[in-house]
């Protein structure tokens, strides 16, 4: 089948001199990769962003939390078509008609327009950003100018992948010498990646983190104290904040991932009872139906947004929306077909950086 002529073609960007965000935004939305210099530009400027940011970064609803994307660019368009399109300056949604009201109105009785799904909700990226897809510069890119220009409406929350020694071995790195001609970028997006949140709170109740507990960790004021701005640690706590995985244990057990912990029912039951949370939301692990309940309290869910993964799984993915009842509802979406999408030249598969 012919591609579509409306398909974002990948390639790099020509953007006038001094362009900043908002040319940036348009560029990348095309699959274009910046200029070297306005990449660190852009780079340095969500990094400013991050430095203001907690290490559980509190977040309000309407939210989609979104998991792992791992370069699939085309798939992440598809993403954003899904939840209703990407984080814009458009105007809230107007209010409804004006309706014949009671003489006295009471204020607690009124209750504000519900916004979502044209591009006022708030996203939730839950890491592993990079990585095995083909175009894991241009990803990274697009959520970077999103991010710069939407900081409150966009949270990136670290994955294992946003690291210097993961990038160096599933992608990142090498897709970042072949466009550049030298590393130099992908040190400015390492430099990113260590000041990315290590989660995200929504109302208070949802806690959305990449991997999953620690037995380092009992309280969220622990995830608070700990020092992020670093390379991602080989043990300890923030290294199982990105690592671990939920599993059919008791309690803790040695993961097979050689990182993180593997962490059962009862751990999770308490860390959600101490903290007073109803679910925590995690990405990191493939499901082939898109997301995935944990445990008899239904207390954890993995949510995976990287449909046919590796261009060859052949799995669904998912985004999960959070509104004021902060009640999970699903949608599932599939991988856009070959002529929606670009392929670089001599790829037909990711299949030396599956694991």
């Amino acid at each position: 089948m012919p591609k579509d002529n409306d398909v974002p073609q990948p390639g790099p960007a020509r953007l006038a001199k001094g362009a900043g965000p908002d040319e940036w935004l348009e560029q990348a939305k095309q699959c274009k990769y910046l200029p070297e210099a306005d990449m660190k530009r852009l780079c340095e400027i969500v990094k400013e962003c991050l430095m203001e940011e907690s290490n559980i970064q509190p977040v309000r609803t309407p939210v989609t939390v979104c998991g792992d994307i791992h370069g699939q660019f085309y798939d992440l368009l598809e993403l954003f078509r899904v939840a209703g399109g990407m984080p814009n300056d458009a105007p809230a949604a107007p209010l409804a008609p004006p309706v014949t009201l009671p003489a006295t109105i009471n204020p607690a009785d009124l209750e504000p327009p519900t916004i979502g799904g044209n591009g006022q909700q708030n996203f939730i990226f839950l890491g592993d950003f990079v990585d095995r897809g083909y175009f894991s510069l241009e990803t990274f890119t697009l959520l970077m100018c999103l991010k710069a220009k939407f900081p409150d409406r966009v949270t990136l929350v670290r994955g294992n992948h946003e690291s210097r020694q993961i990038t160096q071995v599933y992608g990142f790195y090498e897709e970042c010498q072949t466009k550049y001609g030298n590393a130099s970028v992908w040190k400015a997006c390492c430099q990113v990646f260590d000041f990315l949140a290590l989660a995200a709170i929504v109302d208070g109740k949802v806690l959305c983190v990449h991997g999953g507990l620690s037995p380092e960790i009992r309280t969220l004021d622990q995830i608070r104290v700990v020092a992020r701005a670093q390379e991602i640690p080989h043990e300890g706590a923030f290294c199982d904040l990105v690592w671990s995985d939920p599993e059919d244990v008791d309690t803790w057990a040695v993961s097979p991932r050689g990182a993180g912990w593997l962490f059962g029912d009862k751990v999770s039951s308490e860390f959600n009872h101490v903290n007073g949370l109803q679910l925590i939301a995690r990405a990191h692990q493939l499901v082939n139906e898109g997301y995935k309940y944990h445990f008899k309290d239904k207390d954890v869910v993995t949510v995976w947004s990287a449909p046919n993964y590796c261009y060859r799984c052949g799995n669904v993915a998912s985004i999960m929306n959070l509104g004021e009842d902060l009640k999970p509802e699903f949608q599932i979406f599939s991988a856009v077909p070959d002529h929606k999408r670009a392929v670089p030249a001599g790829r037909g598969g990711r299949g030396e950086y599956f694991l």
